[in-house]
């Protein structure tokens, strides 16, 4: 977003891996969301997640991104202070990646993706979902994790129980055509 003002940080299109700008960003988003009269839905990107060369594990880009997003993500909750206990943050990947390694110590495109639900409203503690291996013969493709979940279930199901938006609004006017993607993952929002 170029030139658009979120609080009072100025945020300009740029590369969200620079240290300190998702964190920026998170601290705006919490401000914003903790004011009394402010809003009660962000949506925060942050990009250079497409590790297809020198991924690391330990250190490397993965890493690094892992810390900023963490870094992020605390700063959010800081901000946010008590209202952190009614919160629900869904940190969601856009895609995913293969399970083995290319040739350039990184990783290409896959199909399963990941969800990590966080904050104070969230009934967690646990892995939400059927978890299908690493086997040869599990892997979708031959090369993927295999998917589980439609991530239009799980948003559904959280929209659903911590904002009270009926069942119906959400399957014909939020995210039509996904009758059929329900989330099989028990209550994921405390009531």
């Amino acid at each position: 977003m170029t030139g658009a003002v979120l609080g009072d940080t100025k945020m300009k299109r740029g590369n969200m891996r620079s240290p300190g700008r998702f964190k920026s960003l998170a601290e705006s988003a919490g401000r914003l969301l903790a004011a009394e009269q402010g809003a009660r839905i962000a949506v925060i990107e942050m990009g250079g997640w497409d590790t297809h060369a020198n991924q690391g594990a330990t250190t490397g880009r993965l890493a690094r991104n892992l810390g900023l997003l963490a870094n992020g993500l605390n700063e959010l909750s800081l901000q946010l202070g008590p209202v952190w206990r009614d919160t629900v943050v869904c940190v969601v990947t856009e895609f995913g990646r293969t399970v083995r390694m290319n040739g350039s110590k990184g990783t290409d495109h896959g199909t399963a993706g990941a969800a990590i639900l966080l904050g104070g409203a969230i009934a967690g503690g646990r892995v939400a979902t059927r978890w299908p291996g690493l086997a040869p013969n599990a892997l979708y493709g031959g090369r993927d994790l295999a998917p589980t979940t439609d991530m239009r279930g799980l948003f559904k199901t959280v929209l659903h129980n911590h904002l009270n938006i009926p069942s119906a609004a959400l399957d014909q006017k939020v995210f039509p055509d996904s009758k059929k993607a329900e989330a099989p993952l028990g209550q994921l929002v405390r009531i």
